[in-house]
């Protein structure tokens, strides 16, 4: 892992000013799949393909964000189109068409510029997507990841598992308040 750390800290420091502006904050909306994507080996391998569809036709994804970086700017960086290929890209409030999703071409590293946790887990705003082609979005999504995790021989001892599971603290509900987050934990 100290690898893709040192990776990524590398073309941050080369490409400081790389970041754009969007119109993305507080609005569902849909997944462009790039042209002639394979899309084995990816996040969206295992999903069916109508939902696939859909997340291309259906607003399916919560987006929340003010920054991102547009197909054209990530291509003009070679350290970045050397560690990432496109998988989707999203168009933002002002018609403008941000990387939504991206995956690293040689580490088990995906990114995402959409919220997959929120369709099933925040309740606080109404424009997140809860229909069931939503949650199955959330749900595949997090079905990749556990299988990824699977794939590491890197294991903690059963203590210290123990030890550091979320469920050692207790979360503060803060839904009304309608920030998008139903629970948060505060750590003093």
């Amino acid at each position: 892992m100290a690898s893709i750390r040192t990776k990524l800290e590398s073309i941050s420091r080369h490409d400081k000013g790389i970041l754009e502006e969007f119109n993305a904050a507080h609005q569902a909306s849909t997944l462009q799949f790039m042209r002639n994507t394979n899309i084995e080996g990816t996040v969206f391998q295992r999903f069916p393909p109508d939902l696939l569809k859909k997340l291309s036709t259906d607003c399916l994804v919560m987006q929340n964000h003010h920054y991102g970086i547009s197909p054209e700017r990530l291509m003009q960086s070679t350290d970045l189109t050397n560690f990432f290929k496109v998988l989707t890209t999203s168009m933002d409030g002002d018609n403008k068409v941000y990387v939504s999703t991206a995956q690293a071409h040689s580490y088990p590293v995906t990114a995402f510029q959409w919220h997959p946790e929120k369709n099933a887990f925040e309740w606080g705003l109404s424009m997140i997507p809860h229909s069931d082609d939503a949650i199955q979005v959330t749900q595949h999504v997090a079905n990749f990841f556990v299988s990824e995790a699977r794939k590491s021989t890197n294991r903690a001892s059963a203590r210290k598992v123990l030890d550091n599971l979320i469920y050692n603290y207790s979360p503060t509900y803060c839904g009304k308040a309608g920030k998008g987050y139903d629970e948060v934990y505060i750590f003093t």
